[in-house]
């Protein structure tokens, strides 16, 4: 793990399917997921035990990262379950798989039930 380019990104941990959940971004998401594990979180990931990685969204940049990161916590909470249930529908824990450690066991991207289009279908009453 140590000799993998840090991972710019935008992640949601969660304390259990359905759970509590926590939106944060990091300059090194292989580092930021060891220590959620390890206990080493914030206050409100340990109070809460937000240590399931249940979604992440690659970055180039910090600061798209950070745009990513303020957008979602914005959102209510039925559109973050949607967008977290859209490519991993079992709440599987992603951090195994980002180690390379187990298979992705995320679906793959599917436009017509994408987050664009959920929103979509809500602005258009249908």
């Amino acid at each position: 793990m140590d000799d993998k380019r840090p991972l710019i990104a935008t992640y949601i941990e969660a304390s259990r399917p359905f759970g509590v959940v926590y939106i944060g971004m990091t300059n090194n998401l292989y580092r930021r997921g060891s220590e959620h594990r390890a206990g080493k979180g914030g206050a409100f990931t340990q109070r809460h035990r937000c240590n399931i990685l249940v979604w992440y969204q690659p970055f180039e940049r910090v600061t798209s990262a950070i745009r990513r990161e303020k957008a979602l916590k914005s959102w209510n909470r039925p559109w973050k379950m949607q967008l977290i249930e859209q490519r991993n529908p079992e709440w599987q824990d992603l951090f195994p798989f980002l180690r390379g450690e187990a298979p992705d066991p995320r679906l793959p991207v599917d436009d017509e039930c994408g987050v664009q289009a959920f929103l979509a279908r809500l602005k258009g009453g249908g």
